[in-house]
């Protein structure tokens, strides 16, 4: 990347000219003062996870150069999207924020949730509107479906090269669009969707071609094979969590499939579009493909509920289990195929043979990564009595040494902002039913007070709870925010774990801890849930795009 950081000709004759992302170069040279002097500090083992990606990024732009892929650079509209130092001249309330107004029909009111800053207007789709923009999907598609894997390829490659070329705008977009941390958005927002593009331009189309089975031994004189051909305009409902991967996630897997897709997006995260969508149209250009191959609409729940009702020929929904439900009882009655995705409460378990001091920055980091905002994240901390207390103060510490604010501000941020604007007060409720139950609050745990720098954005502030029992309500519903969660595993019993585990309606992921790989494996086998890591957190399975999800 340094070699070409500042441009000039390549050896196969066109320009080149990929900046390295100002985030990295800024997360290099305060490592050594900012993240090592802070020796509790959350996230001090960003500087190997920084070099990583580093490694990753180069050797990713030297394959993408020996391929001739061009390069697509996204201009920026305005100042929201170019400066991190930005302020609005119009400021939202954190009290009434609602990307719904009254005086505004037909809009989608944006804002910055970390500094409230008024970032303008989108469209909100019609139900029409949606389904004339399937329409279009429909028509691209339709020459599409018949390119090569090689011409599908190249597309993604395009893609990558363009990420690569825009890290620093992708990441302060989605900082400002949803108040996560710069690291949080360089390593689950452009990370992640390098890794998946990467897989699927290696792997994908080995799963695509027809597959020969046995014909049968009434049928020995005869071949049979399944071939996999395109469905046509996959829908996707996403999200607010990762503005940027949510729409790469559907987009990737559908566009080399040989599909147009549809991406309804949350409402709040509508003001990021404008630029990722810009993003798409030029890499398709770039591409030669269909211009209208990929439809991003934005709106509110009519807008999703018109591709459930057919404006799609498959429907991906990621959300929560009651919209779910709500999807799910419209597609049975269009008979639009369905993929859920409804979130989880996972359980990450400490046995007493494991050393609290090595898990207490993995439990922090899978704790408040985007702020506890994930659907694959640890909720339920099982901590076997013998490293209990050791495991509790260890966490305690660390995460009282945090730093909080506005993740494009001039301080260094352990943590950002909330993006929905009454999800704190939830979170209050399950603690303070918690506490009232017996629960002890270690750090956190309370609403900025009014006319607290933290007041003025969407802050709920990191917190730890121990002593958490299964008749507290806190064990059992999602809390998708910043609360690491911690009950007592009695007796150091494997049995015990497992049955605590096994006490809730979630079961995406689950991991376990222990200086005994086969007894962690032999916990998890028990446990119910879809994915499961030994001695890690659960969500790095995400990153081996191989696996199923789920």
């Amino acid at each position: 990347a340094n070699m070409v950081r500042d441009g000039g000709e390549s050896e196969y004759g066109f320009n080149v000219f990929i900046p390295v992302p100002q985030v990295l170069i800024e997360m290099i040279q305060n490592s050594a003062t900012a993240l090592d002097a802070a020796s509790g500090n959350m996230f001090s083992q960003y500087p190997v996870s920084v070099s990583i990606a580093f490694i990753a990024a180069g050797l990713l732009l030297r394959s993408l150069l020996s391929k001739r892929v061009p390069v697509v650079l996204v201009p920026f509209e305005d100042d929201s999207e170019k400066m991190d130092a930005y302020t609005a001249n119009k400021k939202i309330s954190p009290t009434d924020a609602s990307p719904k107004d009254s005086s505004r029909p037909g809009e989608i009111v944006c804002w910055d949730p970390s500094t409230m800053d008024f970032l303008g207007t989108v469209k909100a789709f019609t139900p029409a509107d949606v389904i004339a923009a399937s329409d279009r999907a429909r028509k691209a598609q339709e020459s599409w479906k018949s390119t090569t894997f090689a011409e599908r390829r190249m597309l993604l490659q395009i893609f990558q090269r363009c990420i690569l070329a825009n890290m620093d705008g992708i990441c302060r977009i989605s900082c400002r669009d949803s108040g996560k941390t710069r690291l949080d958005a360089m390593l689950s927002e452009v990370l992640c969707t390098l890794e998946k593009l990467r897989w699927m331009i290696a792997s994908g189309e080995q799963y695509l071609k027809p597959e020969y089975r046995e014909s049968g031994i009434m049928n020995r004189h005869k071949t049979s094979r399944v071939e996999y051909h395109p469905v046509g305009v996959v829908g996707a409902i996403v999200p607010w969590n990762y503005p940027f991967h949510n729409v790469f996630n559907p987009l990737i897997a559908s566009v080399f499939a040989g599909n147009a897709v549809v991406i309804k997006t949350s409402e709040y995260a509508s003001w990021s579009t404008k630029y990722y969508g810009r993003l798409i149209k030029m890499c398709l250009e770039a591409a030669s493909a269909p211009p209208e191959l990929v439809q991003i609409v934005t709106g509110f729940g009519e807008a999703g509920g018109a591709l459930a009702e057919g404006a799609c020929d498959k429907l991906v929904f990621v959300g929560s289990v009651d919209v779910g439900k709500k999807v799910q009882m419209t597609c049975a009655q269009s008979l639009v195929p369905l993929v859920l995705e409804l979130g989880g409460k996972d359980p990450f378990i400490v046995c007493d043979d494991a050393i609290p001091s090595a898990l207490a920055q993995i439990a922090v980091r899978g704790a408040f990564q985007n702020m506890g905002q994930n659907c694959a994240g640890p909720e339920r901390f099982l901590v076997y009595e013998k490293v209990y207390d050791e495991f509790c103060t260890l966490v305690a510490d660390i995460v009282n040494t945090t730093h909080q604010g506005p993740p494009l501000g001039h301080e260094l941020v352990d943590c950002g902002a909330l993006r929905l604007p009454t999800h704190g007060k939830t979170m209050q409720a399950l603690v303070d039913d918690a506490v009232r139950k017996g629960a002890r609050v270690l750090a956190g745990g309370f609403l900025p007070k009014k006319g607290s720098r933290l007041s003025e954005g969407q802050f709920y502030p990191p917190t730890v709870l121990v002593d958490v029992t299964e008749e507290m309500n806190i064990m059992h519903k999602e809390i998708f925010g910043p609360i690491l969660c911690i009950a007592k595993v009695k007796g150091n019993s494997d049995d015990e774990a497992i049955r605590m585990a096994n006490n809730c309606d979630f079961g995406l992921s689950s991991c376990c801890f222990s200086a005994s790989k086969s007894r962690a494996n032999k916990i998890l086998a028990s446990v119910k849930a879809g994915m499961a890591a030994v001695n890690d957190l659960e969500g790095v399975t995400y990153m081996s795009q191989s696996l199923p999800f789920g």
